[in-house]
């Protein structure tokens, strides 16, 4: 099963945004939050984010997914083609998607393409 990263510049966002695509995609979807700083402040960490991705990765690929600014600059460092790739989505839309089609066993490029669909959804 794919695996979904959740990088955020705090750490509850993360986390609650984490709690939430379980919550409707399925506890047993491998989703991680990877939010703030080591000390918990506001921020982005390499160190945390690579113990995110060996949390969920189950040898189908990961999807990393940033918030904004530096946390997609942090997320690139860390991208593998093939294997650990970043979605330029909407946060909790794209992080719902991408969990979705994770837990109806998508390929790693069925993951990312349906948190990148999350991009073009209308809420009116």
């Amino acid at each position: 099963m794919v695996g979904v990263v959740l990088v955020s510049h705090s750490a509850g966002l993360a986390a609650e945004t984490a709690a939430l695509a379980r919550g409707i995609a399925g506890e047993r979807v491998p989703v991680a939050a990877a939010g703030g700083t080591e000390d918990g402040g506001l921020g982005t960490s390499v160190d945390l984010i690579e113990r995110a991705l060996g949390v969920v990765d189950q040898g189908d690929g990961v999807v990393l997914i940033p918030d904004l600014g530096s946390s997609v600059l942090t997320a690139r460092l860390l991208e593998e083609p093939g294997r650990v790739v970043l979605a330029d989505v909407p946060f909790v839309e794209g992080a719902i998607a991408a969990a979705v089609a994770s837990g109806g066993d998508l390929p790693l490029a069925g993951v990312l393409a349906a948190a990148e669909e999350a991009r073009g959804h209308r809420k009116l």
